[in-house]
């Protein structure tokens, strides 16, 4: 039998590994640490799918980590997020059970897997004013100007931008003297979405969450107070809902732009997936279409 001490479910948005995920935890009676960057706020339900009612298998509760732990317009980064990993990752352990780690965003699922270095950077408000008024384009020229990118998140923002900037800055001057986290042993899934089927899913999604309330979701989190341009920070669907809600485009702008950067994140997704493929981590890729029974055995199988 292998060792692992985790098992890790990747795949592209719109490819049911949640779903997946939750009935591999009830299989195995274990609890999920969540590997996304956006489901961590609060409030922000429909335009991160988190769909919470995954977690309900067969009428028992999954216990899910790391979603639901931060405010809106907070800015949580891959730092804080491998420290309250392992600090999840050990109470799970502590109970005799094997952890599933479950997620789209590949910089926080690799920063754990590999015991990546990282440093928390601080904000620099001299560079921060220096960069603002620059385009999108400016700033990723800048970017492109670094021999050795440390943030290698979306930068479909002005702002992520100079936040990458900011670290790539930070990282000329320090550098982290000890890795704190050890590499996991994890075996590693992914969820195989045929691309025409992972744009039809993403296209049909779309639109089932604008009908759930997903523009009065982005309201309700704009009247607490939180300011357009932080919402517009975490991209996607908060980015372009944020715009058409603050008069800057059309409801029918937003939705065809906003399906399109999906599309586009999906790939970028993937791009990411096959890079850690690369980078050494092996992958088992399973077809998203097989029933989901069959995905578990073919997990047992693995683990075996």
């Amino acid at each position: 039998m292998n060792n692992y001490e985790l098992i890790t479910i990747i795949g592209p948005t719109a490819s049911g590994k949640t779903a997946f995920a939750a009935a591999l935890a009830a299989r195995l009676d274990t609890e999920i640490i969540s590997g996304d960057s956006r489901q961590v706020y609060r409030s922000m339900d429909i335009g991160t799918g988190k769909d919470l009612a995954d977690y309900m298998v067969d009428g028992k509760q999954i216990p899910y980590h790391l979603i639901d732990i931060c405010n809106p317009g907070d800015k949580y980064n891959v730092f804080e997020y491998q420290h309250d990993f392992h600090k999840a990752f050990e109470e799970i352990r502590k109970k005799g059970k094997l952890p599933i780690l479950c997620g789209g965003t590949g910089m926080y699922i690799e920063s754990v897997l590999r015991g990546f270095k990282l440093l928390d950077v601080p904000q620099n408000p001299s560079l921060r004013e220096s960069l603002k008024g620059k385009s999108l384009a400016e700033l990723e020229q800048i970017l492109a100007s670094y021999k050795v990118l440390h943030n290698k998140t979306d930068v479909d923002s002005a702002q992520r931008a100079i936040r990458a900037i900011e670290i790539e800055e930070f990282y000329k001057t320090e550098a982290p003297d000890k890795r704190e986290y050890a590499p996991i042993n994890s075996l590693i899934i992914g969820v195989d979405i045929d691309r025409e089927l992972r744009r039809e899913k993403i296209s049909r999604r779309l639109r089932a969450r604008l009908d759930e309330g997903m523009v009065d979701e982005v309201r309700a989190i704009l009247a607490t107070g939180v300011k357009p341009e932080d919402l517009i920070y975490y991209g996607l669907e908060y980015k372009f809902l944020t715009l058409y809600i603050i008069g800057q485009l059309t409801y029918d702008e937003m939705v065809s732009q906003l399906e399109i950067a999906i599309h586009q994140f999906a790939k970028r997704q993937m791009t990411w997936f096959r890079g850690m493929e690369r980078r050494g981590l092996h992958i088992h890729w399973l077809d998203a279409t097989l029933p989901t029974d069959e995905k578990i055995n073919n997990v047992l199988a693995l683990i075996q």
